[in-house]
């Protein structure tokens, strides 16, 4: 997001003789650090492009995925490729030739525009993934009935003109754009700078971090309800007579009943369970990761005008710079911890990288029975009907001990 200031770069290179209006010198690079830096800022707008692109392609294309919980999914990623494709590579550009805005004064508005909005739409959607699927793990029988498709459009379509009115007080009057021949940065009008700041950042962190919160303490309170205790030990008796035998077959039958009353009620619950886990554990990558890249970035935007006036930046050139970019590496993150987290997005990405376009619906339908028959083969009512068996063989083998010791 441009609240920067477009004339500073990464490492310290030696100064030009000439200034910007702000008194900031254009920065002149040598042949390696031009290599380097060109290198590397491609390589990440190159890999946020790819990684986003898969997102869309995999959805929109694949009829599994074609889900309105994904639609969310989308914005997501439409946003970011949108950082990458309107944002990045001008931002490199600049960087590469010192720092200088070469691409004038109309297209710096629009560009500021862009940015700001690709940026916030991203972090927005972020944020209303978070209570999506917090309502899904708290309201699993009422939140998906209303989770229809124009419902979710219209959430999509409402992040989006949120994160455009953030944009607009810039080209209506209310704060201006430092904009000239050589400096591209957005405005620093204090109010303005509190208003975009809250709306782009702070607000969507502190309800991300409360669903989080939320999700976890679900998830915790679930863990302890489906904790369930095994069954007793066999006793380590040598000896065992043909009452104690009996009263031990009682006890453990009493226990084999009650448990698998348990797991009847709790197969039940246990996908919803799986459900909570494992969106705790996505939603925490998630909001880690979101949290890491751009807290300190709006942190020194919000500071930086009450430090340096609404004029110039006075904060160090590789400190923004540096800031910058770990923000837009957001961009990048966000598609693989998705994917990491969802079995068909891997699968599809799979394909997709190797270019195997042909039956990825049937490979899917095929994974998810392959998962469905191997939670079948895990342990559950059948595992009580063995344990049953081996108390009443338990019993069996005991008594013919008894009465065996009795004929001798």
């Amino acid at each position: 997001m441009v609240m920067h200031d477009t004339t500073t770069t990464l490492p310290t290179p030696s100064f030009m003789d000439n200034e910007t209006r702000c008194g900031e010198p254009i920065l002149s690079y040598g042949h390696v650090e031009k290599v380097l830096i060109g290198g590397v800022l491609t390589l990440l707008t190159f890999l946020t492009v790819c990684g986003n692109l898969l997102v869309v392609i995999s959805v929109c294309f694949v009829k599994k995925l074609k889900q309105p919980s994904n639609y969310l999914i989308v914005s997501l990623a439409v946003a970011d490729l949108s950082v990458a494709v309107v944002v990045m590579p001008f931002v490199s550009i600049t960087d590469l030739i010192g720092g200088q805005w070469i691409f004038g004064r109309v297209f710096c508005n629009v560009f500021i525009a862009m940015d700001v909005m690709c940026c916030t739409a991203s972090i927005m959607t972020l944020c209303v993934i978070s209570i999506d699927r917090y309502l899904g793990i708290t309201k699993p029988l009422t939140y998906p009935v209303r989770q229809s498709g124009k419902c979710m459009a219209k959430i999509v379509l409402f992040v989006w003109l949120l994160s455009a009115s953030i944009t607009l007080p810039p080209l209506f009057g209310w704060a201006q754009n430092v904009n000239d021949d050589n400096v591209c940065l957005i405005s620093q009008d204090l109010g303005y700078t509190i208003y975009s700041t809250a709306v782009a950042f702070y607000i969507p962190m502190s309800v991300m971090l409360i669903m989080y919160y939320r999700i976890y303490r679900v998830a915790k309170v679930s863990a302890a309800k489906h904790t369930i205790a095994g069954f007793p030990k066999a006793e380590d008796e040598e000896s065992m007579n043909c009452v104690t035998a009996v009263l031990k077959l009682q006890r453990e039958v009493e226990v084999c009943v009650s448990f698998s009353r348990l797991l009847k009620n709790d197969r039940k619950n246990i996908s919803i369970f799986k459900r909570e886990q494992k969106a705790a554990a996505t939603l925490g990558i998630v909001v880690g990761a979101f949290t890491v890249c751009w807290l300190p970035f709006f942190l020194l935007s919000t500071a930086r005008p009450f430090i340096c006036g609404v004029q110039c930046s006075c904060v160090p050139l590789w400190v923004e710079r540096t800031l910058l970019w770990l923000g837009y590496a957001n961009s990048l993150i966000n598609p693989f911890i998705y994917a990491f987290f969802n079995r068909d997005l891997r699968t599809t990405y799979h394909n997709l990288i190797r270019c195997r376009y042909r039956n990825i619906n049937r490979k899917l339908s095929a994974a998810s029975m392959h998962e469905a028959l191997k939670l079948a083969e895990r342990p559950g009512t059948d595992a009580v009907t063995q344990r049953l068996r081996d108390v009443f063989d338990e019993f069996l083998i005991a008594l013919a001990e008894e009465l065996f010791s009795h004929f001798n």
